[in-house]
């Protein structure tokens, strides 16, 4: 029994040793370029930075191209509702919700921007709520 623990204990330190040499996804650095991460077996770490704008003062202009992006993939047909981008460093999620940004792929995210009533984004503090939570406009 004693040999099995330590052979499994054994596997497990190979494996989490294994993972840790993993290098993980950086976001490119260029100074105001915009991007949309996709996925791309043929690359390194499976992912493709594509340029989708270039002269972005801040990442809020960047989130606003995916934005833009996303609901152009949404009226050609689309039916994927989450957008993944990066700028400067940084990725940025976009998903129902509103607009979340991170330091990589996997880690955790901080909540940037919401959606108000109408779909727009919006500075989470900007929003007035009803008693039940849901938006009712954006606060003058």
């Amino acid at each position: 029994m004693r040999t099995v623990i330590k052979s499994s204990l054994a596997a497990v330190v190979l494996l989490g040793g294994l993972s840790a040499c993993e290098k993980a996804v950086e976001a490119p650095m260029d100074e105001g370029v915009c991007y949309h991460v996709g996925d791309d077996a043929s690359q390194p770490g499976g992912i493709r930075f594509n340029v989708v704008a270039r002269d972005q003062p801040q990442i809020e202009f960047c989130a606003a191209r995916l934005e833009e992006l996303r609901i152009k993939f949404l009226r050609m047909g689309g039916s994927n509702n989450d957008l993944v981008g990066a700028y400067q460093g940084r990725f940025i999620f976009i998903d129902r919700q509103g607009v979340k940004m991170s330091t990589s792929l996997t880690g955790p995210r901080f909540f940037a921007l919401t959606r108000t009533g109408d779909g727009r984004l919006a500075i989470p503090g900007a929003i007035q709520r009803e008693i039940d939570g849901r938006p009712i406009a954006i606060a003058p």
